[in-house]
């Protein structure tokens, strides 16, 4: 009784001191987790690294604010540049990946100043103004990322676009203390004025491994092919001096000079040609009788006479870029701004963006050697072709050279196209003004890797004023599967299409487009309501095609997408009693051409017709109302060499229910005419492009004895 009474006595009064205890323990290892998670979570979300997201704003990038990173003299030090460097060698392209956008990702270091064991910043000036623009602009582009380990690129922000301000030692130093450096592998560094006295160098001279050079004033034999991109050299004026556009045409001067600081011998070269050629050249140089300043700067002389620069340069045809100590000029820019064609005498010189930029449409390169014969040279240009380089000039300026964004995101696109090159930009969009910009739209002359964004296809169909036929060729070609959008030119500008209430209801968007000429031309113009590749040109009296046969032929577009496809066949021959050309259609089994009445194509063909057609044959065509079909047909044949795809065995193609005033093809002047477009066109062309097949794409098994709903395609119509 007494051990057991002493047990129950003993055990009550434990067990309130056991939990006393324990609960200071519990509460206080609780409030710990507690605090580690909160800790945690602004850990995830909090910036706290050198790799982490940054804020990139004008005041966050002040170097005054930014870390600061001793550098000890034992400090590491990269290679001098690998010259053998090329995209496949020096350059990881796994780590770009492939995304849906295919964009590569930019990664922009946080910024840092670093200084020497003694506290000595590696560059005399900081942060410039124009690297502090680049790097904002790069940041606020699709480009850009926040997460290092999505990056595919990586920029420093070590400012080296001008090497005269860095100590070159300590620069390669903070280079090669960059978390990612890894030998500069897949950095890229921006650099406008290489080298220093006494050589200048066409390279900046800081030790950088295997990094990328976007560099101002390559020479041949620094620049490397596919690996480095040549960049202009930033003209400050841009951002100060507004010149409005000038429209082309001759000026006041043929040939301007208004460099400042050219050899001697250069300058006594250019006061001969003066000599000889009077008032037609313009030779300037800097104003003695001002004080040094901004306001000097954007002065020139001659004789005593001043004038504003650089609007001095829009008053001449042609203004000389000149070679200095460094061959990359900022008077480039200026010219190109005044819309001036620039005479470039620098030889070796890489000329800016020249990868993807077509110079000779901008500019004339003659060799330093013939500066002399620089006038006549410049003499045996025609004169709409110099109107045409002004305009060039100007445009590279405004999209590739105006701003440090314009020169950072063309440089970054550069590297993109390298990267994915199945999405590359074409010539044409890298090299065609705004009003001739084919925007989305891929040649079918370079199939893509990728499928095309918008299928199926669209349906164009050209009307005047046969509604009722072409309600019902509406009705018919909304039945197939394939087709995306209608969109109907509506070419009579004396009467106004039907009501919307009275149009044939259909599954896909219907558009109608008002045209303000009655032009043959306006099919084939490149509306931007047609999405997809593929275009269907019909006529508004074509009511006899099926939708099987309307998608066989689509299917069949599909393959041969650089091809006309279509239903009616025509045939060229030449007529050896008359000597010349002759336009047949009868029945045959050869063909040369498919009419555009009922015909599949690319749209990019719509750009080349109405943009790029040789001649005068699109007013031709406007002016006879006729032969805009067989224009195209020489077109794609010239284009491509290859002979068009005639598609099911119909050939009868004639509206039942219209008479010969309905039609244009139904006058008795007609196949006159056609022979006469034939010879017309050929002439244009200087060949005969149009090739003579045998030949016709028919569903397999359409006539076999076989069960209908076994065929792909019943539905196609006979003879």
């Amino acid at each position: 009784m007494y051990a057991s009474g002493k047990y129950s006595s003993r055990g009550p009064a434990l067990i309130p001191r056991m939990k006393t205890k324990h609960r200071i323990y519990y509460i206080t290892l609780f409030s710990v987790v507690l605090l580690g998670l909160i800790a945690t979570g602004m850990f995830q979300f909090w910036p706290h690294s050198i790799e982490s997201a940054a804020d990139w704003t004008l005041d966050k990038r002040s170097v005054h604010d930014a870390p600061l990173v001793r550098l000890p003299v034992s400090s590491p030090i990269p290679e001098r540049g690998d010259l053998s460097c090329r995209m496949h060698t020096c350059f990881d392209v796994y780590r770009c990946g492939y995304n849906p956008k295919n964009r590569i990702k930019v990664y922009i270091y946080p910024l840092q100043k670093f200084v020497d064991e003694l506290g000595v910043p590696i560059s005399s000036t900081g942060l410039s103004r124009e690297y502090n623009d680049l790097l904002s602009a790069i940041s606020d582009s699709d480009f850009y990322t926040d997460d290092v380990t999505r990056a595919c690129l990586f920029i420093p922000s070590i400012d080296v676009l001008n090497q005269n301000s860095l100590r070159i030692r300590e620069t390669a130093q903070a280079l090669a203390m960059l978390p990612r450096w890894d030998k500069g592998m897949n950095h890229l560094l921006f650099n406008m004025l290489p080298g220093g006295p006494p050589d200048y160098n066409t390279a900046l001279d800081v030790p950088r491994d295997r990094a990328l050079l976007a560099g101002g004033g390559f020479s041949t034999w620094t620049y490397r092919q596919g690996y480095d991109v040549s960049i202009p050299v930033y003209s400050p004026l841009s951002a100060d001096v507004e010149l409005p556009e000038r429209q082309p045409g001759p000026r006041r001067y043929f040939i301007l000079s208004s460099q400042t600081a050219i050899h001697r011998e250069y300058r006594a070269e250019l006061e001969r040609l003066k000599e000889e050629n009077g008032e037609a050249l313009l030779l300037l140089d800097k104003c003695s009788n001002l004080s040094q300043g901004a306001a000097s700067a954007r002065k020139r002389c001659y004789k005593g006479q001043v004038y504003d620069y650089p609007q001095i340069l829009q008053e001449s045809s042609f203004c000389v870029v000149l070679r200095g100590a460094r061959l990359g000029q900022a008077a480039l820019s200026d010219v190109l701004q005044a819309g001036c064609v620039p005479v470039i005498l620098a030889d070796s010189y890489i000329l800016p963006f020249s990868e993807v930029l077509d110079w000779k449409r901008a500019s004339v390169v003659i060799p330093e050697e013939k500066l002399s014969e620089m006038y006549t040279i410049l003499k045996s240009i025609p004169h709409r072709q110099v109107e045409e380089m002004q305009r060039q000039a100007r445009w590279f300026w405004e999209a590739y050279f105006s701003s440090m964004k314009a020169i950072g995101l063309t440089t970054l696109q550069i590297i993109n196209d390298r990267i994915y090159p199945y999405a590359a930009r074409t010539y044409e969009q890298w090299n065609n003004p705004p009003v001739v910009k084919w925007s989305s739209v891929n040649s079918p002359l370079f199939l893509p890797l990728i499928p095309p964004r918008a299928p199926g296809f669209t349906a164009v169909v050209l009307t005047y004023d046969r509604v009722e036929s072409l309600f019902r060729v509406i009705t018919e070609i909304s039945k197939v599967p394939s087709l995306a959008k209608l969109l109907v030119v509506w070419n009579n500008q004396n009467k106004s299409p039907p009501e919307e209430s009275l149009w044939p209801k259909i599954g896909v968007p219907l558009k109608v487009v008002r045209t303000k000429e009655n032009k043959l031309s306006n099919r084939f113009f490149p509306y931007d309501e047609i999405e997809t590749e593929a275009v269907l040109a019909i006529d508004d009296d074509i009511i006899m095609l099926t939708s099987d046969e309307l998608q066989f032929g689509y299917e069949v577009w599909r393959e041969f997408p650089d091809r006309l496809v279509g239903y009616p066949g025509r045939l060229h021959l030449w007529d050896h009693e008359m000597g010349k050309w002759k336009y047949e259609s009868e029945w045959t089994n050869e063909v040369s051409m498919v009419l555009t009445g009922a015909a599949f194509y690319h749209k990019y063909f719509n750009y080349l017709y109405t943009y790029k057609m040789p001649g005068d044959i699109k007013n031709w065509v406007d002016a006879h109302m006729n032969c805009e079909d067989i224009a195209m047909n020489f077109l794609v044949a010239n284009i491509t060499g290859k002979a068009p795809i005639k598609v099911t065995p119909r050939k009868k193609f004639k509206c039942p229910e219209c008479t010969a005033i309905d039609g244009l093809s139904l006058d008795q002047t007609h196949m006159v005419e056609r022979s006469e477009c034939i010879n017309k066109f050929a002439s244009v062309f200087g060949t005969m492009p149009l090739k003579v097949v045998e030949h016709r794409a028919d569903p397999v098994l359409y006539k076999d004895d076989f069960p209908e709903k076994l065929k792909s395609f019943p539905n196609i119509g006979s003879l």
